[in-house]
């Protein structure tokens, strides 16, 4: 037996495997889907100040999308509720907020960004606190004696919205409601060649901030960690001693009042309200919801981007394509990625 020389290495030693660039590069491809959808875009548009306004379209389209649908790529994940009625908060968060703004015409049709800020905060205020509300009765009354039954839930979550509905014509009537937006956000600006609506600017702005600050909570604060552990495992953060239920109310009423906020974005969006918009709405939200990974606040946020870019370029470059073209993305992610685009995996 030949002795091993002293300066070799043990014959034991570990292998290390570098895993190929593909594999490497693989979790972070989605990240890469909005940006190369916009090269492509370019490419595929002849005129660089159509391709800006439509860039800018799809991003605030997809910002107030992810308003609404990040609250429920939450509950979807943590509490495993499948809420067809979440589209009652969207229709509720539009008619307070709406309500709201008439009442203070004076200010929204004063020529000052300042009242205007503050008429839109206030409508946005009143929304997301009485959404809020709504969404705590919501879960209290309808939502909790169903856990655990997905069929069930989808029945009495729709026996909701249709209840909801019902009130909103009670309570509104039953007649469209046209809003106008504040003076200072009417119109557009111009920008290398290309018109850019000043209330457009102002939802990308504010779907940014909504992301951010829901990331940041999520990943910085002791609560975050308490429901990112919990969309993964309830039963471990139930046995280290926290109320799992508090947890699961806390993000149920913050879902609703999201989408009573991306209501409100929405109603300035269109400039008209209606009792079913919500239901309207509540399509492309499952499908940013399903494409973007249950749970996952980055995926919701890649998917409404990618589903409002996808929205308006298929519209501006073949009009009957923009009828399947949500579908169609879906199917494609989900062939690429079936679980999501960013997946959080849950314990069983």
């Amino acid at each position: 037996m030949s002795a091993q020389s002293p300066g070799a290495a043990p014959s034991h030693a570990p292998t290390i495997t570098r895993l190929p660039l593909s594999e490497r590069m693989k979790p972070w491809l989605p990240y890469l889907l909005v940006p190369v959808l916009m090269v492509l875009g370019y490419f595929a548009i002849d005129s660089s100040s159509s391709w800006l306004t439509l860039t800018v379209s799809g991003l605030a389209m997809g910002m107030m999308i992810f308003v609404i649908a990040s609250g429920m790529t939450l509950v979807f994940g943590l509490m495993d509720v499948i809420n067809f009625g979440h589209g009652a908060f969207i229709s509720f968060g539009a008619f307070v907020g709406t309500s709201v703004l008439l009442a203070l015409g004076t200010m929204t049709g004063a020529p000052s960004l300042l009242l205007n800020l503050l008429a839109i905060t206030g409508a946005v205020m009143a929304a997301m606190v009485v959404t809020g509300g709504i969404g705590f009765a919501f879960e209290r009354f309808i939502v909790r004696p169903v856990y655990g039954s997905h069929l069930k839930q989808i029945l009495v979550t729709m026996g909701g919205l249709i209840v909801a509905e019902q009130l909103i014509y009670v309570i509104w009537g039953g007649h469209e409601i046209v809003i106008a937006r504040p003076e200072t956000l009417k119109g557009a600006i111009t920008f290398a060649g290309a018109a850019l609506e000043k209330y457009r600017l102002v939802a990308v702005a504010v779907g940014l901030v909504v992301f951010l600050s829901l990331r940041a909570v999520l990943r910085r604060t002791k609560l975050g960690l308490i429901v990112r552990a919990g969309v993964e495992n309830p039963e471990m953060v139930q046995a280290l001693g926290y109320n799992i239920t508090r947890v699961f109310v806390g993000v149920f009423v913050t879902g609703s009042a999201l989408a009573g906020l991306g209501g409100v974005m929405w109603a300035l969006y269109q400039e008209v309200i209606t009792a079913h918009m919500g239901n309207e709405i509540m399509i492309l939200v499952f499908i940013v919801v399903i494409i973007g990974g249950l749970g996952s606040v980055e995926g919701c946020f890649i998917g409404a981007l990618t589903v409002g870019l996808v929205q308006n370029y298929a519209a501006f470059l073949e009009p009957k394509l923009a009828l399947i073209s949500n579908i169609a993305l879906m199917v494609a992610i989900l062939m690429w990625r079936p679980m999501g685009m960013v997946p959080v995996v849950k314990a069983k």
